[in-house]
């Protein structure tokens, strides 16, 4: 089935090949020659969820990085013959470092994205200046995995309506406050030949099941391990993903890590409280550059 973005729906600024030739959008803001700071969106997500974040970084005086992991947004999808692993996400995360010659770039990542950069860092695939894990550490829960996985399965036969999908959005983000518009989702959904509407990820991401969760887990615990930058842990206060247990856990394990807890926040930290979590970000970032 053909599958096309909606009127509307903003181009990436440019396009990088990935580890398969798989092509990665890329958006920027700032100046190339500030310190570049790549933000990675979490499943489900768009390089979109970081435009806020990124506009305030290029205030900041940084080099703002957003692309779209594979199987999302406007990069290329790959299918399950080749994967959606952490690595296999790392492996297009140093494609893109390589391609726009970063010098050890300051690495965001969102809860997937968290673990591409985590396990890029940990498997020495790439060098960082430094490692944000947004709501995401090895010791994630089975049960908040398996909430996300669940959210992005719904309406795998499409949607009728952009307002049919706010409402299910809605119920995933109990938290929030009701919005009126339904246009925001435009540039992540996709217009079907059947007249329905499709969420803008590739259903073969969802094949990987939680019951993998303990694999994983057991991967980034020994990629921690590795960390040899400093670091920053940004958790919801909300989070049914990552518990305050599991993030003290990091933290024992991760000495050098400093600890920021967004208490009206759930998983979602910079899409529900941005202003708070760029400020966190960009204050841990003139620290270091100071």
């Amino acid at each position: 089935m053909n599958r096309m973005r909606l009127p509307g729906t903003p181009d990436p600024h440019f396009t990088v090949s990935g580890a398969h030739n798989n092509q990665i959008a890329v958006d920027t803001w700032g100046d190339t020659t500030n310190p570049a700071v790549i933000l990675l969106h979490g499943g489900g997500q768009t390089r979109h969820a970081w435009k806020g974040t990124g506009q305030k970084l290029a205030d900041a005086n940084y080099y703002a990085v957003s692309v779209d992991l594979r199987g999302h947004g406007d990069s290329d999808w790959v299918g399950s013959e080749i994967g959606y692993t952490e690595a296999e996400l790392a492996a297009d995360l140093v494609c893109v470092i390589n391609a726009m010659e970063l010098s050890k770039p300051a690495l965001v990542g969102a809860s997937l994205g968290g673990m591409a950069a985590l396990t890029a860092i940990g498997y020495e695939m790439t060098e960082a200046g430094a490692l944000v894990l947004v709501d995401i550490v090895p010791g994630f829960t089975k049960s908040g995995a398996a909430r996300v996985l669940q959210f992005m399965a719904m309406g795998a036969n499409g949607f009728d309506s952009l307002d049919e999908i706010k409402a299910i959005v809605k119920t995933y983000q109990s938290h929030r406050k009701a919005s009126h518009k339904s246009d925001g989702l435009s540039k992540n959904v996709r217009l079907g030949d059947d007249g329905r509407y499709y969420w803008h990820w590739d259903p073969a991401f969802l094949k990987r099941s939680t019951d993998d969760y303990l694999e994983v887990q057991n991967a980034l615990k020994e990629c921690a391990k590795n960390i040899n930058v400093p670091t920053l842990l940004v958790r919801g206060g909300l989070s049914d993903l990552l518990t305050d247990e599991g993030a003290q856990e990091f933290l024992k394990s991760c000495p050098q890590a400093e600890y920021t807890n967004v208490t009206d926040a759930a998983h979602m930290v910079a899409g529900d409280r941005n202003d708070i979590f760029t400020d966190a970000v960009i204050t841990f970032l003139d620290k270091l550059r100071a």
